[in-house]
């Protein structure tokens, strides 16, 4: 008989979801944005070398933005949980009854009966290891597993930035316009959706709905790109 597959994530998913901001985040706005920008351009100036030095321009200075924003954003969380750590260490260590109180009620807010709440915050203020965890876990809400590193979220954000931006630019080489514009959006839109389907994979989502939203949205910046390109061409005459 078959075995069901499990709805639940599973350990070889973590390192995935541990990075999932950046895959995600990196190939959509990559193809999103550079879609729409290399659209307008296209539609409003009809000159291959131009479109493609474009496209390349704003993939690469979009992929570097994007990979400084992850690095600062996720080293500023990463440093303000490691000061929240510090003074969560040093309160168990100065005011251990006040935070064994704090545990307790935290336990009873959960729902547990306060004979066995009182029970298990005695088990765990026995091993300071064991404490400690159970106060940044239930407290802070900090899960020390999933620090990341910001310079490898960085890495991360601009490699896949690239690759998605580099998707939308790619028939342009092969192709002039209107047909290269055609399939650059038409591939962009495919790979938009399968990115839609392959999330839904982690966020137990129904896959045509996940696809088809960013498949949707994508259209919209396409569409946001083609009116802004033509009426250019048309009111500035270029």
């Amino acid at each position: 008989m078959a075995v069901e597959k499990s709805k639940y994530i599973h350990h070889n998913d973590i390192k995935i979801l541990a990075n999932f901001r950046e895959l995600v985040f990196g190939l959509e706005d990559g193809m999103v944005s550079t879609l729409g920008a290399v659209t307008g351009i296209a539609v409003g100036i009809n000159n291959s070398r131009f479109i493609i030095l474009s496209g390349i321009v704003i993939v690469i200075v979009e992929a570097i933005s994007m990979a400084i924003g992850s690095y600062l954003s996720t080293k500023s969380i990463r440093e303000l949980n490691d000061r929240k750590l510090k003074e969560e260490k040093s309160q168990i260590e100065e005011e251990i009854n006040m935070e064994k109180q704090e545990l307790f009620d935290i336990y009873v807010k959960d729902g547990w009966p306060k004979d066995f709440a009182k029970e298990m915050v005695q088990t765990a203020s026995k091993d300071k290891k064991l404490f400690f965890k159970e106060m940044i876990s239930k407290e802070l809400k900090i899960n020390i597993d999933e620090t990341k590193n910001p310079a490898r979220g960085a890495v991360l954000m601009l490699f896949f930035y690239i690759i998605g931006g580099s998707l939308p630019v790619i028939p342009y080489f092969f192709l002039e316009a209107p047909s290269s514009i055609v399939l650059s959006i038409v591939l962009t839109l495919i790979g938009l959706f399968i990115l839609g389907v392959i999330t839904s994979r982690f966020t137990n989502r129904n896959w045509l709905k996940s696809g088809s939203e960013v498949f949707l949205l994508a259209g919209l910046a396409a569409l946001m790109g083609y009116i802004i390109g033509f009426s250019a061409k048309v009111f500035l005459g270029i």
